[in-house]
């Protein structure tokens, strides 16, 4: 992922709002995180795990907090938003088991492969497919042969009405988040101009061309989608 101008800029102040902004649809978060260490359970106990585009850190600290010998390499370009991981890393108890990479993958210094990579809500700013495609790329380099990714992004056939449907009912739960509605109005511009918002099967087809296996689809809330792969071992 090289560098590149976001599509939402935080500043410090919207940094460290960020995780009470969204607090009231912490069931979604929540859930996801509980099938991802499903998921990722058959790790070894002193597994490495790459987390891109860590935000605040949430799924880093949960997966910390579940397994207490992984160690977490965390990958965020927006500083604020790294800064908020950091502290959050520290009242946790957790930074010795941490490294902090502020910049995008293609910057991040050799090491060891990772046994897992976590990127979610993070491939769908890519509004290119080939950029998409390069980026979990990227990713499958830096993960030990088999290695799991988990990835997450908006997803879903805008052509469609049902998709019309399911954005009703998005922006409702959205406001019922008691979200401005200024925000909720740009979030729903967004979508398919910021945001690539694709059909799954195009999304599960992207991540597979760039060194995966073909994906597995096990989360869906509303527009939201999760599948978990691994890195196609070589031939």
């Amino acid at each position: 992922m090289k560098n590149q101008k976001p599509a939402f800029v935080f500043d410090q102040k919207a940094a460290s709002d960020y995780d009470k902004r969204w607090a009231k649809l912490a069931p979604i978060r929540d859930s996801l995180d509980l099938f991802i260490r499903a998921i990722l359970s058959e790790l070894p106990a002193d597994a490495r795990i790459l987390c891109v585009g860590v935000g605040t850190g949430l799924e880093l600290i949960a997966l910390a907090q579940a397994f207490p010998q992984w160690r977490f390499t965390a990958v965020e370009p927006a500083i604020p938003m790294l800064n908020v991981c950091r502290q959050k890393v520290e009242e946790s108890g957790i930074t010795a088991r941490c490294t902090f990479h502020e910049g995008y993958l293609d910057s991040l210094p050799a090491s060891d492969l990772f046994d897992a990579a976590t990127c979610l809500v993070v491939s769908h700013f890519l509004m290119q497919k080939e950029e998409r495609r390069n980026f979990f790329n990227q990713i499958a380099l830096r993960l030990r042969p088999q290695g799991y990714l988990i990835s997450s992004d908006i997803a879903y056939d805008m052509s469609t009405s049902a998709y019309q449907s399911l954005l009703n009912v998005w922006l409702r739960m959205m406001k019922s988040a008691e979200l401005p509605e200024e925000d909720i109005e740009k979030m729903c511009a967004s979508y398919g101009r910021d945001v690539a918002v694709l059909p799954p099967q195009e999304v599960a087809s992207l991540i597979a061309s760039g060194g995966f296996d073909a994906p597995v689809l096990f989360f869906q809330n509303l527009l939201i989608h999760a599948w978990y792969s691994r890195r196609t071992s070589p031939n």
